[in-house]
């Protein structure tokens, strides 16, 4: 079974930046795509950002694009968010997921890792 594991949230003030690493447990074969996820009190869980493993296509949500870029180390099986000029509206927990090939949607989850950006 695989696991991913989030690292590198934490409190910053609104304009600043971080960077968020997601890592797999092991090498998985039907590695699809890699995706970033967000949610935030009282609100529903949305979509940030995805990389596709193979050619490395990235996605964004309107939201963030521009200003957050997701990339991939293949070696190691990580995707990191960094995640540049942070408004409070990006406060939630954020969460890496795994879609593997063939699969209908994500369907790894991590226990996600909490930003907050203070005004």
């Amino acid at each position: 079974q695989v696991e991913v594991v989030e690292s590198g949230g934490g409190v910053v003030q609104s304009g600043g930046s971080l960077r968020l690493s997601c890592a797999a447990s092991r090498r998985t074969l039907s590695l699809y795509a890699m995706g970033w996820f967000r949610q935030a009190p009282g609100k529903e869980r949305e979509f940030v950002s995805s990389i596709r493993w193979s050619g490395g296509s990235t996605y964004y949500s309107d939201s963030v694009k521009g200003r957050f870029t997701i990339s991939r180390d293949i070696r190691k099986i990580a995707v990191y968010l960094q995640m540049n000029s942070l408004e409070p509206e990006d406060t939630a927990v954020y969460y890496c997921a795994i879609h593997g090939v063939g699969a209908n949607n994500y369907a790894v989850w991590g226990q996600g890792t909490q930003v907050t950006v203070s005004s």
